[in-house]
């Protein structure tokens, strides 16, 4: 639902052209959870974050000072869309010696605003303001992670409106990274139409009753179907088939791209291995219902690609969240 306007990011006073702009929005984030609002994401005028000052890329990048990053525009509506990364002590209240005052700008947004995290609001927001969240949050945990160089460990400062990190020592620039991971829902054909069954499994993480899809991550020089057989295979020791590409979906936890498919099972003896997955399970349209309406199966929430992948394999939507 937005564009991105990546040919901005390197425009000269970016930042303060937008934060002149009384139409601009910006996404609040602190410690990685999301400012709200009763209707969703709690999105700031410039006027409400007038205050806070803009970091200067000659004087560093720390985790104490707060980060600016250029998310897009919404071109129907004219609207540009920034995020603005608080430090983590900006609510504490102890620093103040130490020169963070509890009424400065940065407390004073903490304080006036409720937070809650991706997983909590996804089900709340529509697609460009989940499409504006899952950006920041990914955005925000790269420049937490990525505050040296991963090659001679020197301090790096953030440039084109947030989207590059430059390494002050070699002069080279970071980018953002994504991780690919692979979803299925893995499906037993059975004699013949309606006999067909759903593959689900249960992490050893995850509380009792929980149910979802097999996932894992993509392996170095493996293809995505590659990495579906080995995962089902290592995880529940079914041998599948047939691979199709369904949708993705990011996964902002930290870095993820969700790749979502379906997989046709060619053996059916589940093998648990113990580690990732305790328990697995297959079941008929018949069985899911009754276990989602009884409570002895809890599936994922509907904002997430593996109940999506669910849902359209069973015709339709499930009971429960």
């Amino acid at each position: 639902m937005l564009d991105r306007a990546a040919h901005r990011r390197t425009e000269e006073g970016l930042f303060a052209t937008l934060r002149a702009d009384p139409s601009t929005r910006v996404v609040l984030l602190h410690r990685g959870r999301l400012a709200t609002g009763p209707d969703g994401l709690a999105l700031a005028t410039p006027q409400e974050v007038a205050a806070v000052p803009e970091p200067h890329a000659a004087s560093g990048d720390h985790s104490n000072t707060p980060r600016w990053v250029f998310l897009g525009e919404d071109a129907p509506s004219g609207t540009s869309f920034l995020a603005l990364l608080l430090p983590d002590d900006a609510d504490d209240l102890d620093l103040d010696i130490e020169g963070v005052d509890p009424k400065g700008p940065l407390s004073v947004l903490v304080r006036t605003h409720e937070w809650a995290g991706l997983r909590e609001l996804a089900s709340r927001l529509g697609p460009r303001d989940t499409g504006l969240a899952t950006e920041a949050v990914a955005l925000a945990a790269w420049h937490a992670a990525n505050e040296r160089c991963p090659r001679c460990g020197e301090p790096t400062v953030p440039v084109a409106a947030g989207w590059v990190r430059r390494c002050v020592a070699q002069d080279i620039e970071h980018y953002p990274r994504t991780d690919p991971a692979v979803i299925m829902a893995v499906v037993d054909p059975g004699a013949g139409p309606g006999e067909d069954r759903l593959l689900l499994g249960h992490a050893a993480h995850w509380p009792e009753g929980r149910f979802s899809t097999l996932a894992g991550y993509v392996e170095p020089g493996e293809g995505l179907e590659q990495a579906v057989r080995r995962e089902v295979a290592e995880e529940v020791g079914v041998t599948v088939g047939e691979v199709v590409y369904r949708a993705s979906q990011p996964w902002p936890f930290p870095a993820s791209l969700m790749l979502g498919f379906t997989a046709t099972a060619l053996t059916t003896d589940l093998r648990p291995d113990g580690e990732e997955v305790t328990d697995a399970r297959w079941f008929t349209r018949a069985e899911l219902t009754q276990a989602t309406e009884s409570g002895d199966v809890r599936l994922p929430s509907r904002s997430s690609i593996a109940r999506a992948l669910i849902e359209e394999w069973f015709g339709g939507p499930l009971t429960g969240e």
